[in-house]
C-alpha cells in the first residue's frame, strides 16, 4: 500500500477496459465489485455457480466487495431500517428486498471475494447527533453479527473462499467515537465510511486525522469512495492505505 481500487460495479469496468488490460497495461492490483448490483443481476447464486467473482470477472488479483449498504441508502427511494436490517425496493423493477448483516455476508460469500465489507448504515450528512449515535450503535451491533456469520460461512464445505476477510466500517459523521469500539472486534481491516458525501475536503481531512490514531497500526486502513489525486495524496499523508473511486471510469 498505498493502493487504488478500480471500481467494477457489476464485475466489469465501464469504458471497455478488460480485466486483462487492467492487469497487464495499467498494473492495477485490486478491484472493487458492488454486492448490491451483483445480487440484483446476474444474482449472487449465479456467480457462485460460475465459480465465484474471480472466475466471473477473469480478474485473478484481490477483489473487495462492498456490503450493499451504501447502495441501499443512496439508490432506494423507499426503505425501512430496523434492528434486523433494511427493507427496500429494487431500483431496477421495484420488487421488495430485505438485507441485513447476515444476508450481506451470505451474498458476499456466494461471490467469494477476497475482502468482504461489513453491513452498515451510511448516514446522511449532516445529521442530528442523536440520530448518528443511535445509528452507529446499531452499526456496531450489525458488525458483530457480520463477524459471527462470516465465521459460520467460512466453515461451510461448499464455501468458495473459506479465507474471506472482513473489514469493519467507521461511521458517525463528525463524531469519531465509533472506531474505538470496532477496533476491539479484531477485524482484518478497517474502513472510514460516511465521507466524500458532500462535506468540504477540509472537514474530510480533519475527520481522518481524528479517526486515524484510533485505527490499529497493523491493519489495512481504507478510505471509502475517495477520490481525486489530491485527496489520495492527502489521505496517504494521514496514514490511509486503500482508496476507491468511480471518477476515473
Amino acid at each position: 500500500t498505498p493502493a487504488f481500487m478500480n471500481v467494477a460495479t457489476a464485475g466489469a469496468i465501464k469504458g471497455a477496459v478488460s480485466a486483462i488490460d487492467l492487469k497487464e497495461q495499467l498494473h492495477a492490483r485490486v478491484q472493487l465489485c458492488n454486492t448490491y448490483h451483483l445480487h440484483l443481476r446476474p444474482g449472487d447464486e449465479t456467480v457462485k455457480k460460475l465459480g465465484g467473482i474471480h472466475k466471473f470477472t477473469r480478474w485473478d488479483g484481490p477483489i473487495l466487495t462492498d456490503s450493499g449498504g451504501f447502495q441501499v441508502f443512496s439508490l432506494a427511494q423507499l426503505r425501512n431500517i430496523k434492528e434486523e436490517g433494511v427493507t427496500f425496493a429494487s431500483h431496477i423493477d421495484g420488487h421488495k428486498i430485505f438485507m441485513g448483516p447476515e444476508e450481506s455476508m451470505q451474498i458476499q460469500s456466494n461471490l467469494g471475494s477476497t475482502i468482504a465489507m461489513a453491513f452498515d448504515e451510511c448516514i446522511e450528512n449532516p445529521a442530528e447527533y442523536s440520530y448518528v449515535k443511535a445509528s452507529i450503535d446499531r452499526t456496531a451491533r450489525w458488525l458483530m453479527r457480520c463477524k459471527n456469520e462470516m465465521q459460520r460461512l467460512n466453515a461451510l464445505p461448499d464455501t468458495i473462499n473459506p479465507h474471506q476477510l472482513l473489514f469493519g466500517i467507521n461511521q458517525g459523521g463528525t463524531y469519531e467515537d465509533h472506531m474505538r469500539r470496532i477496533r476491539e472486534m479484531d477485524l482484518d481491516g478497517y474502513a472510514i465510511g460516511g465521507l466524500a458525501v458532500g462535506e468540504s475536503t477540509e472537514t474530510m481531512y480533519e475527520i481522518i486525522e481524528a479517526v486515524e490514531p484510533e485505527m490499529p497500526k497493523n491493519k489495512i486502513r481504507y478510505l471509502m469512495g475517495v477520490g481525486t489525486p489530491a485527496n489520495i495524496l492527502e489521505g496517504v499523508r494521514r496514514g490511509v492505505d486503500l482508496f476507491d473511486c468511480v471518477m476515473p471510469t
